[in-house]
């Protein structure tokens, strides 16, 4: 609900700026990136996962009780560099702090804390790049980094890092001289095995976050 929320807020934001397009006058002071150029994007991000995974015995039973995983907003940085005008390859970089709990029944119990560094590299198709309003799509892949892991209420939780892929869609919009406004939506796929309490309880859990960024970047 959050990220859809946020997602409403950034399309908003994004409308409006588009609306503004008929009102500039049509020699303002805007550019393009074209091949060759760096945008760098600062972003105020939501990460948030729908994770309701099982939660298995050592035994393969189920034990009644789900994962479930708390959103995340943070600041975060992107780098987009220019193969050419039409082809673009992004990195993102930040780190989010995600608090993990078991649900199930009357039990509703946090488990364990952590921060997660998910890198995710895209390569992008932007086919109006001459546009103010410049949309784009792209597919790429992330490694999830697991750090500075708290375990919570007595359990002992270890989670495994790995590799997983991304799906996003964004738009820039020209603002004035080399800044743009620019409104980010990644899916990013990757599941995760979780052992508890040394492996009395397991959980392969598909944490699949929505990514979603409102920012302002500069061209380079």
């Amino acid at each position: 609900m959050k990220a859809k929320m946020m997602l409403a807020a950034a399309a908003g934001a994004m409308a409006l700026a588009g609306g503004a397009n008929g009102a500039m006058a049509q020699d303002a002071d805007w550019q393009v990136a074209r091949a060759g150029d760096w945008i760098v994007t600062g972003r105020v991000t939501q990460v948030s996962s729908d994770a309701d995974d099982s939660i298995m015995t050592a035994a393969g039973a189920d034990s009644g009780l789900n994962v479930d995983v708390g959103d995340s907003v943070v600041p975060t940085l992107g780098f987009t560099y220019f193969l050419t005008d039409n082809v673009s390859v992004e990195a993102i970089l930040g780190a989010s702090h995600h608090e993990i709990r078991a649900k199930g029944g009357a039990t509703d119990v946090e488990v364990h804390e952590t921060w997660v560094l998910p890198p995710v590299v895209t390569l992008q198709y932007r086919p109006m790049p001459e546009a103010r309003v410049s949309p784009y799509v792209g597919a790429g892949i992330n490694y999830m980094v697991f750090f500075e892991g708290e375990d919570k209420n007595g359990f002992e939780v270890e989670l495994d890092d790995g590799f997983g892929y991304a799906l996003q869609a964004g738009a820039d919009v020209a603002l004035s001289g080399p800044w743009t406004l620019n409104l980010d939506v990644k899916r990013v796929w990757f599941d995760t095995d979780a052992t508890i309490n040394g492996g009395a309880l397991e959980a392969d859990v598909g944490l699949d976050p929505w990514v979603v960024s409102l920012g302002i970047g500069r061209k380079f």
